[in-house]
């Protein structure tokens, strides 16, 4: 599945975005975990230190925000998905 980041995150990555294969069944929650380990600096972005998702951080599957689809990070997520990775923006 493609991965895109954007703001801060893209230096930390290195890239706009990558692709990623997962395991059948795994969900929002598992490609996070997944992310973080393969770019460690990414943990304190996006988790806290309970190792749950920053309220600020959004997750997108297909355009649409994880924390509002049915299953939240429980959403099993697909090969052939779009996942859109946005941390804090501020602006003025």
């Amino acid at each position: 599945m493609k991965v895109n980041f954007y703001a801060t995150l893209r230096p930390i990555v290195g890239a706009k975005s990558i692709d990623m294969s997962l395991p059948d069944g795994a969900t929002v929650a598992g490609l996070i975990e997944t992310i973080v380990t393969r770019y460690p600096p990414l943990r304190p972005e996006l988790l806290d230190e309970t190792g749950q998702l920053w309220p600020h951080v959004h997750v997108m599957v297909n355009g649409r925000d994880a924390h509002y689809l049915a299953q939240g990070l429980a959403t099993v997520v697909q090969p052939t998905d779009t996942i859109s990775v946005f941390p804090a923006v501020g602006g003025g």
